[in-house]
C-alpha cells in the first residue's frame, strides 16, 4: 500500500520508473533480461504470437488443457488452434504428440506449465528447431519453477508470466512477456503501446505497424516490487506443501499424486492430483471443510472452439475427467496439510 501511494503522490501514475525498475528486478531474479512488463499475461501471449508470425492462414500447436487465455490469444491471431495430446499424469502437452501435428503452416508450438510442472522443453524446442519455428511458454502458472537448474524464463523463444490477483507475485493484475531475441523484444516494446516509441518528442516519430495498449502502469509496478520481497518465502512455502502432499498422499488407494523429478522443480502454483470419482471425493472435502476442485477445463469442450476438430486425445480425457487442486499456497500449514491427507486417506 505504501509504494502504490509513493506512486500515486509523485503525478506519475502511467508506464515509468517503476515499471522499468520491476522489469530489471523480474530480469535479474530470472537471468534474462529482456523483460517486457504488460497489462496481463493474456497480452503478453497476444505479442508473442504476434511476434512469433502467428496469423491468419497459419497455425498454433497448443494444448486444450489450460486457461481460456492461452487458446483465446490464439483465436485472436487469427490462427488456427491444433490442439495436440497431454501428458495423462502431469497435464503437460506431450512432444510426441506435438511433432505428430506439425505441419508447414505451423509458427508456434505453445507450451502451458500446468500447476507450475515444467513441461519437456528440451524435446519441445528440438522440434521446433527442427520446423524453424517458435515455443512459446505461457507459464502463468510457473513463475518460480525451476527446468534443469534454471529458472522457467530462460528456455525458450518467448515467455509469458501472470501477475494476477493470486499468482506468486501480483500486481493486481499483470504479466510479462520475455524474449530471447534482442529484435523480438525492441519490437515487442513498440508493439506494447501502439507502435508509438517512448522517450521521443511528438511530432518526432514515425508509426511503422500496428500496436495495442498492454503496457503496466506504475501502479501495478510498485505492487509488484513489493512482492518480489516476499517471492522466495511464498514460494518455499508452497514447495513444502506441495512435497508434503506428494509423500503423505504416496500409495493411497484411489489417488495418484505426480512425484517431482530430478530436473524439476515446481513452484506449485496448484498441487494437482488425479483422482477416481472426483465429484464423491470433492464432496468428502467439503463435509470436512476443506475447498477442492478442478482449475481449468479441457478447452476444446467449449462451443467457442468447437471449429477446431481434435481428433483423438486419450491424455486430455484422462486427465480431465480426473484432475483436482488441492489448498497449497502459503496461508496453507504443515497441520493443514496432515489434515487433509489424513481425510483423504479415510476414503470417499
Amino acid at each position: 500500500m505504501l509504494a502504490a501511494a509513493e506512486v500515486l503522490r509523485s503525478g506519475w501514475i502511467g508506464e515509468g520508473e517503476r515499471v522499468k525498475e520491476f522489469e530489471s528486478l523480474i530480469g535479474g531474479l530470472i537471468g534474462q533480461q529482456q523483460v517486457l512488463a504488460v497489462n496481463s499475461c493474456t497480452s503478453a501471449l497476444v505479442l508473442a504470437l504476434r511476434l512469433a508470425g502467428a496469423g491468419p492462414g497459419t497455425e498454433v500447436v497448443s494444448t486444450p488443457m489450460t486457461c481460456t487465455a492461452t487458446s483465446h490469444a490464439i483465436l485472436q491471431s487469427g490462427a488456427r488452434i491444433v490442439w495436440a495430446d497431454i501428458d495423462p499424469v502431469t497435464g503437460n502437452i506431450n512432444p510426441a504428440s506435438v511433432r505428430s501435428k506439425v505441419s508447414e503452416r505451423t509458427k508456434a508450438i505453445m507450451a502451458v506449465h500446468w500447476g507450475g510442472v515444467p513441461c519437456d522443453l528440451d524435446a519441445l524446442n528440438a522440434i521446433a528447431k527442427d520446423r524453424a519455428i517458435a515455443v512459446i511458454e505461457d507459464a502463468a502458472h510457473a513463475f518460480g519453477s525451476e527446468y534443469w537448474g534454471r529458472l522457467i524464463g530462460c528456455h525458450s523463444d518467448y515467455v509469458c508470466f501472470s501477475f494476477q490477483a493470486i499468482k506468486m507475485i501480483t500486481t493486481g493484475d499483470g504479466g510479462a512477456l520475455l524474449c530471447r531475441s534482442q529484435a523480438d523484444y525492441q519490437r515487442g516494446k513498440l508493439l506494447r503501446w501502439f507502435g508509438i516509441p517512448r522517450g521521443v518528442d511528438v511530432g518526432g516519430y514515425d508509426i511503422t505497424e500496428f500496436g495495442y495498449k498492454f503496457h503496466m502502469n506504475d501502479i501495478a509496478a510498485a505492487l509488484g516490487v513489493a512482492g518480489i520481497g516476499h517471492f522466495k518465502n511464498y514460494l518455499s512455502l508452497r514447495r513444502l506443501n506441495g512435497l508434503l502432499y506428494e509423500r503423505l498422499l504416496r500409495g493411497v488407494p484411489g489417488i495418484s499424486v505426480y512425484q517431482e523429478q530430478p530436473h524439476e522443480r515446481s513452484a506449485f502454483w496448484m498441487a494437482s492430483v488425479l483422482v477416481e470419482r472426483r465429484d464423491d471425493f470433492v464432496r468428502k472435502l467439503a463435509a470436512a471443510g476443506i475447498v477442492a476442485s478442478p482449475v481449468h477445463l479441457r478447452n476444446d469442450a467449449f462451443t467457442v472452439f468447437s471449429q477446431f476438430n481434435a481428433g483423438p486425445l486419450p491424455g486430455v480425457d484422462s486427465f480431465d475427467a480426473r484432475h483436482v487442486s488441492l489448498p497449497v499456497g502459503p496461508w496453507i500449514t504443515e497441520e493443514d496439510v496432515h489434515y487433509i491427507a489424513d481425510t483423504i486417506r479415510q476414503g470417499w
